[in-house]
């Protein structure tokens, strides 16, 4: 079964990441796996603290992530996995992708503006002959008309 990964994170070009693998998923029978990723710099705290820190996390991306899977359940018919990493997010997400080789297709948001893509969709770009699926990245301005056109 071909399988999209998409991050979850708190950038605006997340939810067409999103959008476009669960509507890619439905269409070719796939599934959707969610990555998200605390950093490091998220626990930087004494023992109990960091407990405590890393479970707050967590509750935040099991609250953001139910928001996702409702709509990609109710809409397009996915039931998408959720996955929690911590540590560096490029590591984490390469990590992932050795760990599951039923991933076929890396979905990226890409942000928009002069800042550029973003450090993930940068540092994946520079190892892209290194990855073992096909990458897929959605301009975060891309119209919702749009997503559904090509997806």
């Amino acid at each position: 079964m071909r399988k999209f990964l998409v991050i979850l994170d708190e950038s605006p070009e997340c939810q067409n990441a999103m959008r476009f693998a669960a509507m890619r998923a439905a269409h070719t029978s796939g599934v959707v796996v969610v990555l998200a990723i605390i950093p490091p710099e998220a626990i930087q705290h004494g023992i109990g603290v960091a407990e405590l820190m890393r479970q707050e996390a967590e509750d935040r991306i099991t609250s953001q992530f139910q928001l996702f899977a409702r709509w990609m359940r109710d809409s397009q018919g996915i039931d998408p996995e959720l996955v929690i990493r911590e540590g560096d997010p490029t590591t984490q997400l390469l990590a992932q992708l050795e760990s599951d080789s039923d991933i076929g297709v890396l979905v990226l948001g890409a942000a928009a503006g002069k800042a550029g893509p973003g450090p993930i969709v940068s540092r994946v770009l520079r190892d892209l002959s290194s990855l073992p699926c096909a990458i897929t990245l959605v301009p975060g301005d891309l119209s919702r008309e749009r997503l559904e056109a090509i997806s």
